[in-house]
């Protein structure tokens, strides 16, 4: 007989007291049935100010396939969920959030996928009640310009709910960007790739805890990280404002100067010359500012600090 194939799920956690029981409920009754896996559940709290962790201490001392990681403070989703991964040892990883918007019920699908082949599954949100005009607006924009400028390929509306197989993970390993967006790495991984559609339940209780400005700080960092294409619009403005003001440096100078001002305009050197100076130092500085971002980024790499700090755990 086959011996049971070994499924970890990392589910990261900031302040989601309510909604622990029923997602680790909701698992289990869609894998107890199924005695081809053997699978476990990793909890990562990510410095909760409710009683969270409480709830998942409760759990892991009634099923032993409860697992936790106590992080010292919050640390951010992204780095609660590396370092979810960062302690798991198993055939394929899937990874969820805990507020009940990723099904449970698709997990016996993705491991299907996965064991004719697949090495990573994403679940791809198809609608999403809860979510606002603005933030639908925003998600597409982002994976637009994402697409355009990363040369990594990047599906709207994907999540983070998704499978790896054990390869991938290890190769993730590798990763020490601080500044990250998990989906955004296992992309760049590449492996061969099934997308699951989903529709997205209400959340179970509670509001969510990635509000606009995070979002939108994740969405900058990440474009940054992975994408040269802002430092190059860059070098393009610049040669477009050079080319520009110099074509219009000698339409001033030709219709002042050699044709004896024919249209009127009554150009005054001076001005022209400020309006020009102006232009450039605004261009010059809006390039000092873009450089700023990618100078900032390579300080926080260069520091070298630990991603997380874990107070306590149980694996």
């Amino acid at each position: 007989m086959a011996m049971p194939e070994k499924v970890s799920i990392v589910i990261p956690v900031y302040n989601e007291e309510q909604n622990i029981p029923p997602v680790f409920d909701a698992i289990k009754n869609v894998l107890d049935g199924d005695t081809s896996i053997e699978w476990d559940v990793l909890f990562v709290d990510d410095g909760s100010r409710d009683r969270s962790l409480d709830s998942i201490k409760g759990l892991s001392s009634r099923d032993p396939r409860v697992t936790y990681l106590e992080l010292s403070r919050n640390f951010g989703k992204e780095i609660a969920l590396t370092a979810g991964l960062h302690h798991v040892d198993a055939d394929a990883i899937v990874m969820m959030d805990a507020d009940l918007q990723h099904p449970p019920e698709l997990i016996r699908q993705f491991v299907a996928h996965w064991r004719v082949g697949a090495e990573v599954v994403v679940g791809v949100r198809q609608n999403n009640n809860s979510e606002g005009l603005v933030k639908r607006i925003g998600s597409h924009l982002f994976y637009f310009l994402m697409n355009a400028a990363s040369g990594v390929k990047h599906v709207p509306r994907e999540t983070d709910f998704r499978l790896i197989d054990k390869k991938v993970l290890t190769e993730f390993k590798r990763f020490t960007e601080r500044d990250r967006m998990t989906r955004g790495l296992l992309n760049w991984l590449g492996f061969r790739r099934v997308l699951v559609p989903f529709d997205a339940p209400e959340r179970g209780h509670g509001k969510a805890s990635y509000g606009f400005v995070k979002l939108l700080h994740l969405a900058v960092s990440s474009f940054i990280s992975q994408s040269l294409f802002p430092l190059k619009v860059a070098g393009y403005i610049g040669t477009m404002i050079t080319f520009v003001s110099g074509a219009l440096g000698m339409f001033i100078f030709a219709e002042k100067y050699l044709l004896n001002d024919p249209l009127h305009y009554h150009f005054s050197g001076v001005a022209m010359l400020a309006v020009l100076n102006l232009l450039l130092v605004g261009v010059t500085l809006a390039c000092l500012g873009l450089v700023a971002l990618y100078i900032g980024n390579i300080h926080n790499e260069v520091l070298n600090r630990p991603l997380y700090v874990i107070r306590d755990k149980n694996t």
